[in-house]
């Protein structure tokens, strides 16, 4: 049985304790390891993911239509050369990489903060993309990218199904 895996707590008169109500010691201790628990869970790298400091993640729509597949990126912050976009036959990727200082001096104090962040997405891209044509644009923080469809190369096939 687990109860008798688990350490006892003895009293004075020799008789064991199992539960934590019938100890106030007991009960605190729990409440005290969920309370260290909880506090260093925000500690874990995960929860340092949303600061520039440590990457980021860029916000991506991706949608398409009979002659396009369209892709926004959300890249705020970012100028145009800090961005690298490249197409593969199978493969649209979106790098960047995110500097920025701030200093600020005055009479008895000096601020200094330094944030360095990069991110890199890949999409995977159908058959049928006319490379030649593909068009990026990037304006106030949000990167536009269009890839035309080559004709005919979003025919298909209805297929009916037997059955026996």
């Amino acid at each position: 049985m687990i109860k008798n895996l688990l350490p006892s707590v003895w009293r004075k008169n020799g008789n064991a304790l199992r539960r934590g109500q019938d100890s106030p010691f007991l009960s605190l201790q729990r409440e005290m390891n969920k309370l260290f628990s909880n506090f260093f869970e925000d500690f874990s790298p995960a929860a340092f993911s949303r600061f520039p400091d440590f990457g980021f993640e860029p916000s991506i729509d991706v949608w398409e239509d009979e002659k396009k597949i369209n892709v926004r990126a959300e890249l705020p912050g970012l100028d145009d050369k800090d961005i690298e976009v490249n197409l593969t036959p199978d493969m649209l990727t979106i790098r960047g990489e995110k500097k920025e200082q701030k200093e600020d001096q005055d009479d008895g104090y000096w601020y200094k903060e330094a944030s360095y962040g990069s991110f890199q997405r890949s999409i995977p891209l159908p058959e049928g993309i006319d490379q030649q044509k593909v068009e990026a644009q990037f304006k106030n923080g949000v990167l536009n990218i269009t890839l035309p469809r080559l004709e005919g190369s979003r025919t298909g096939k209805k297929i009916t199904i037997k059955t026996s």
